[in-house]
Parts: structure tokens; sequence; C-alpha cells
């Protein structure tokens, strides 16, 4: 059955992929694009199927407008996927104040603010799928990224309770966890703080070094990332949080266990903290 899809950041990387297969498998698909000359190249990849629209996902406004367009013109939104976003790279005490804002601004206010405006269409039809994009940065903390990290892990909190809140309406959430994938996220898409602070050269440095000799070469394949997508699209009881690729597998596991070894560790300190019962 053919469905409507709402796609942020089709420009490329995961947003293009996303929508290739989600048109390839005849479904009709509504881009958004940060140029207006992206939109005809972004059109010409289904005719017809695929259409494209400008939009700025930090203007709340615009949001609404674009969701009510496709509605009125277009038809039902049946999935969106918030995909939409970029990543700071840089050291809490390196990066500025501004910079935490607007990676907020763009991931999570931005993914929020389409979530608000398709939930009361999707409400009253009583069904669809919101799909989030997050990261292994957003299930483990990860060093060098934390202003992304905090962003992604919002994500993960945010979906977990919408998924609780709407699942009464037939709405499904999912979150995707996404590890490395060979996107131009590490390049283009990436904001490098500049550094300041020699004490942090032992650790951040080498960082820096290892993500931009692996731009271009990660493990992740964004075609298969899309095929997996549609495959929890199509499940009857779809995962609320999704982990895709093998390296955020393993540092999800490994982050979860060192959460698990503090808990454990001060497991007595945490019990103390209630008030003494009377036995």
């Amino acid at each position: 059955m053919s469905k409507i899809f709402l796609i942020t950041g089709v420009g490329g990387g995961l947003g293009r992929a996303f929508a290739q297969e989600a048109l390839a498998a005849g479904h009709r698909v509504v881009g958004t694009v940060r140029k207006p000359d992206q939109i005809r190249e972004f059109e010409a990849l289904a005719p017809g199927r695929a259409t494209g629209m400008e939009l700025d996902v930090t203007d709340e406004h615009a949001v609404q407008t674009v969701v009510d367009r496709i509605e009125r013109g277009i038809g039902p939104i049946d999935v969106l996927i918030s995909n939409a976003g970029y990543g700071v790279e840089g050291t809490v005490e390196e990066s500025s104040m501004d910079d935490l804002r607007r990676q907020f601004d763009v991931n999570v206010y931005g993914t929020v603010a389409a979530i608000r405006a398709v939930l009361p269409y999707l409400r009253r039809r009583r069904g669809g799928h919101i799909v989030t994009l997050s990261s292994m940065a957003g299930l483990t903390a990860l060093p060098g990224i934390a202003f992304y990290g905090a962003s992604k892990f919002a994500i993960e909190g945010i979906s977990a309770s919408l998924a609780q809140e709407v699942a009464q309406f037939g709405i499904h959430v999912t979150s995707l966890a996404l590890g490395s994938f060979r996107t131009d996220w590490a390049g283009r898409s990436m904001v490098r703080v500049p550094r300041t602070i020699p004490d942090y050269d032992a650790v951040f440095e080498p960082i820096r070094a290892a993500r931009k000799a692996k731009d271009g070469n990660q493990t992740g394949d964004p075609a298969r990332a899309a095929k997996a997508l549609l495959t929890v699209l199509d499940a009857e009881d779809p995962p609320v949080h999704l982990v895709l690729g093998s390296d955020a597998l393993r540092l999800i596991e490994q982050g979860r266990q060192r959460l698990q070894d503090d808990i454990d560790a001060w497991a007595h300190l945490t019990a103390s903290t209630d008030f003494p019962t009377d036995h």
C-alpha cells in the first residue's frame, strides 16, 4: 500500500537514502531542503511522486505551514522522518553557549516542531509512524561531541515518552540510534569548534584526527539503513528504539555496561536515602 512520507533534510546523506528507498518502494515522498535549487534535483528522482519543499526546521511557523500544505494539497501524511540535523564537535569547555543553542535549535527543537505539526493530523486519523533520528551518542556518552550527544539523548527521551503517549491512538514512534554511516555528517554537516586549550590535546586531538580520517570510509551503508527502516515501518509491532550499525551496537553495549557497573557498585548508597522502615 502506497504511503505519503514527509522527510526533512533530503539534500543528501541518510535523508536522501531514506527518500530514494521509499520512492523505489512506490511511496510518495515530500522532502524538505535548505536551498530552492535543490528542489528540482530532488523531484527528478521520481517525477510526480517526489515533491521538494524549502524549509528551515528552526522556523516553527514554516514547519507548520509545510505540513498544512501537504495535508491540504497532496494528501494525508502517513510517515514523518525527522532527519534534518548536524553535529558539533568540540570539548565542552572549548565550545560556546551559542554552539549549544544552535545544536539544540536544529536537532531538538526542529524535530519537536515537526512532530507537533503532524501529530494533530495523525491523532485524528488514529494512525501513522513518527521516526526520529538519534545516534549511538544518544545512548552512550562519547568524548568530543558532548553537545551533539546531549541533543540526541534529548531525542531519545522525547521519543520514548511520546511513544507511550500516542500508542493509544495507533501511532508508532521509532528512534534510530545510528552508528557511523558513509554520509557527509563528519564532513560538511559537522561544525568543528576551534581548539583553544592545549590541556585537552591528549584526549581530543586523536578523536578529531580519527574522525577526519574515517570520513568517507565509515562502515555503515546509507542504502542498507534505508532498507532496514522500511522493514521497521512495515512491522506490526515496530520498536521504539532501533540501533543501526555494528559500531553503534558495540559502543552502546559498552556504555550500558559502564552504567550498570556504577549502579551495582553504589547500590548500597542508593538505597540508603529512603526513610527508615519500622522493621
